[in-house]
């Protein structure tokens, strides 16, 4: 089939005034230029003319006018594209040309529109949880998973230790560039974490009242070997789901467990024991050593007080003797007979012919006067036989 075109290409008709090929020469050359008859591309400036031209003739005033308010609202659409919001929970990432230039706050924020700028909503307030040792269902069940949860204690035991990390995202830029998957990157530091603190604790207080502390110094290290990495993540807590011994030997781990819980119960009542019998021996020795010196000084002053009396009862006797013995014997008598039972009788001149001998009985008198509750009590009188 014959061309119509006589090897003019698209451009033209084959026929050349010049008599010359318009793309060249017909002869190669060692320039690395098209020669023969092949077709050559035209130049651009010769494109754009052509374009014009083809416009210019082809597009009435009004069409030109539609075409140009079509292209200015794509042109206002395309910029105002780069409208957004990033929401109280989000930090945005924004991206030019593929390479973070800057993390914005929540807030109606503007960015150059696609492709020259992007952005990528974070959420930074969610908390993130990486479970190690075992794995939850649907159901919530929990499948132990040996090949994390096996490991070996500062004594040389095998431990099964199974734990949740509990994580936030706080440089959003380092969270998504610097670490490739930091779900995966927690997990791992976070188990490697728990070997090395594991590794320098006792079975025994790992499994009883060494919890807190182990989760706390996993926590720290977990945090610094993820800092070195630049992750941009904190770590909120660390919290252990278990930590048992395998399970042939569980029983008797539970039975050394049992004999150390009663052992340290066994204690604690001795202590409770001896704190409340020590401070009432205490007490109780104290106040007998109190009463005895109070005594040693009530038997003092009572001895120099009487000391004191003698001396002053002494003098008085060597100024008044007559006068002071017979004070004394009053005195002395007063002491003897103050709780006796006292009967006046009457001589033989005042009975007179009667062969009763009068009498007065003084106590009776007395109680008669201050009540039978108050009186000295009455001796049992004999009768003396009518006659003195």
């Amino acid at each position: 089939m014959t061309s119509n075109n006589q090897g003019g290409g698209p451009w033209g008709s084959g026929q050349n005034p010049l008599g010359k090929n318009p793309w060249g020469n017909n002869s190669g050359n060692n320039n690395g230029n098209r020669g023969g008859n092949g077709p050559r591309p035209p130049e651009f400036g010769e494109s754009w003319n052509k374009v014009k031209d083809f416009w210019n003739n082809h597009s009435s005033g009004n069409t030109k006018m539609w075409i140009w308010l079509i292209l200015l609202a794509i042109i206002v659409i395309w910029v105002l594209t780069g409208i957004y919001r990033v929401q109280q929970d989000e930090k945005g990432v924004v991206l030019r040309f593929g390479k973070w230039t800057d993390t914005t706050e929540p807030g109606l924020r503007y960015h150059w529109p696609y492709p020259i700028e992007q952005y990528i909503p974070i959420k930074v307030t969610a908390v993130n949880q990486v479970e190690i040792g075992f794995r939850s269902d649907a159901r919530g069940e929990a499948k132990e998973v040996e090949s994390e949860s096996r490991m070996i204690t500062g004594d040389k035991n095998f431990i099964n230790v199974n734990f949740v990390v509990y994580w936030m995202i706080k440089d959003p830029g380092n969270y998504l560039f610097n670490v490739r998957n930091p779900e995966r990157a927690v997990k791992d530091a976070a188990e490697s974490a728990m070997r090395d603190v594991i590794g320098s604790t006792l079975i025994q207080r790992a499994m009883t009242e060494g919890r807190e502390e182990i989760a706390a110094s996993v926590r720290e290290l977990l945090q610094s070997i993820l800092d070195s990495y630049g992750a941009g993540i904190e770590i909120r807590s660390v919290a252990p789901k278990s930590i048992d011994a395998p399970k042939p030997v569980v029983d008797a781990f539970n039975e050394v467990l049992r004999a150390s819980a009663d052992k340290d119960r066994l204690r604690n009542e001795a202590e409770a024991y001896r704190n409340g019998i020590i401070p009432v021996a205490r007490g109780e020795a104290e106040k007998i050593n109190q009463d005895a010196l109070a005594y040693k000084e009530s038997i003092l002053n009572r001895a120099q007080g009487d000391a004191q009396r003698f001396k002053s009862i002494y003098e008085s006797y060597k100024v008044a003797k007559d006068v002071t013995t017979t004070r004394m014997y009053i005195e002395t008598m007063e002491q003897v007979l103050k709780n006796s039972a006292k009967l006046i009788l009457g001589d033989e001149k005042s009975s007179g012919a009667s062969p009763v001998v009068p009498y007065l009985p003084l106590p009776e008198l007395k109680r008669q006067i201050q009540g039978p509750e108050n009186a000295v009590p009455q001796q049992q009188q004999q009768p003396l036989g009518g006659h003195l």
